[in-house]
């Protein structure tokens, strides 16, 4: 069994792919030390053995009758039938004559190699033996071969054995996260009815409370509560979409045609009580035709949702909020500027990790911007900030544009297919149902890294 969610699943691979390197390492490296040495041993073995027979040789074999592969010369001897060409080498015979003292050479030719030893012997003579080593050469070539093929089955054996050991090491690890994946659902699922029912009794009593007159301190009091309770509501509802996120291609089913030019004026919309409280001004520069990509509209709406809200959070009274959509390269990019408090530029990319603190006043920690990459992330798109400290911000998205599927009266619409346009955005693009709103104030909780 393995995790679901995108950064989870990367731990797991990342560890798999880790021990099978290391596996195939190991094997490899044995398979060549032991080869290595196997051909050192034979090698050093074969030069002990053909100098020895060749120093035997020439103190005791027949010029007339030398041992196999051995050639012997001797001055005043009969010419060798069958004798390589360029022997003997006469300076060396020379030499031995005039010192006494035997003389060794390597020779390549012929595409072989000769041992060449030249020495006097007990009954006063000179002699030059020639050893051909052919056939030595050729069982160290039939020794690589062999060393060849035993590193390509042993590389074959290192992938299996490091896939398998890969798959059993990380197991454990496999079904921790899983487990993890699952409790977050799970309990999330579990708190969030009696989460609503705190924040709707919490909502009651503040209504009560100015009914009633009570004391200003107790207002802002209960008012705190409704606020509180609508913010765990919203991690609530930010751990289910996480999960949903990390479901991956179980729901791609849920996938259509989502027009974000409708999304976007939809979101935009239910932001007004908020962008009026706090007298700003949000401008919408959308072209007159749908831009559609394919994704899950619930998901898109938070990313865009999140995009607006953190815009909003950011921006003081009197300030400017700028939402422009448009096509470029086969991409839908939508761009959210604001006048507000910006951020440090080295904070990029710490703005859209989980539960970062910005450096700014405004500062806290959060899910929002890490789920909006999430998001985008998980619709094949790319999300990218830019903005300098008291001069705003800029975050853009970028979706793969992908054209409406044709539903016309050739055949029965499939649920889930139709395009979502701005006569139904809003019901399919809403915030998810039983989702606490806290209505102490202009401002909507949020989860702002910045």
């Amino acid at each position: 069994m393995s995790p679901s969610a995108p950064a989870e699943w990367a731990v797991v691979r990342r560890a798999r792919l880790r021990i099978t390197v290391i596996t195939g390492a190991i094997i490899t490296l044995l398979v060549t030390v032991v080869g290595g040495v196997a051909h050192t041993v034979m090698v050093d073995a074969q030069n002990d053995q053909v100098w020895r027979e060749l120093r035997y040789g020439a103190m005791y074999g027949d010029p007339a009758k030398p041992p196999v592969c051995i050639w012997l010369y001797a001055p005043g001897a009969e010419p060798l039938s069958n004798a390589p060409a360029g022997f003997p080498f006469h300076a060396d015979l020379a030499k031995v004559r005039r010192t006494g003292e035997p003389v060794e050479r390597t020779v390549e030719r012929d595409s072989t190699v000769y041992l060449v030893r030249t020495q006097p012997r007990a009954d006063g003579g000179v002699v030059q033996a020639v050893l051909d080593m052919r056939f030595q050469l050729a069982d160290r070539d039939h020794l690589w071969f062999a060393l060849a093929v035993a590193e390509v089955v042993g590389l074959l054996a290192a992938a299996v054995t490091g896939v398998f050991l890969g798959r059993r090491a990380v197991a454990p690890l496999a079904e921790a996260l899983t487990r993890q994946h699952r409790f977050v659902i799970d309990a999330s699922h579990e708190l969030r009815t009696p989460v609503t029912q705190v924040h709707t009794r919490a909502q009651m009593l503040v209504r009560q409370a100015a009914d009633q007159d009570l004391p200003v301190s107790h207002r802002d009091r209960l008012g705190r509560l409704v606020a509180s309770t609508g913010r765990l509501g919203e991690v609530l509802d930010d751990l289910l979409l996480s999960a949903s996120l990390a479901a991956g291609p179980a729901r791609r089913s849920e996938r259509r045609p989502v027009d974000l030019v409708a999304l976007a004026r939809s979101v935009v919309a239910e932001e007004a009580d908020r962008v009026r409280a706090r007298r700003l001004t949000v401008v919408v520069d959308d072209p007159s035709h749908p831009l559609f990509v394919d994704g899950i509209p619930s998901a898109l709406r938070r990313a865009v949702g999140e995009l607006l809200s953190n815009a909003i959070r950011h921006t003081p009274a009197q300030g400017r909020i700028a939402m422009a959509l448009s096509r470029s390269g086969g991409m839908v990019v939508l761009a959210v500027t604001d006048t507000g408090s910006g951020f440090e530029p080295a904070e990029v990319k710490q703005l859209f990790q989980r539960f970062h603190r910005g450096s700014g006043d405004g500062g806290r920690y959060g899910l929002g911007l890490a789920l909006l990459r999430e998001v985008v992330t998980r619709h094949g798109g790319t999300v990218a900030a830019d903005g300098r400290p008291g001069h705003g911000a800029r975050f853009t998205i970028r979706l793969p544009e992908c054209p409406p599927r044709p539903t016309g009266p050739a055949g029965p619409r499939r649920a889930g297919a139709q395009p979502v346009t701005a006569t139904h955005a809003r019901r399919a693009a809403g915030p998810p149902r039983g989702r606490p709103r806290p209505e102490d104030g202009p401002d909507r909780p949020g989860e702002s890294t910045r």
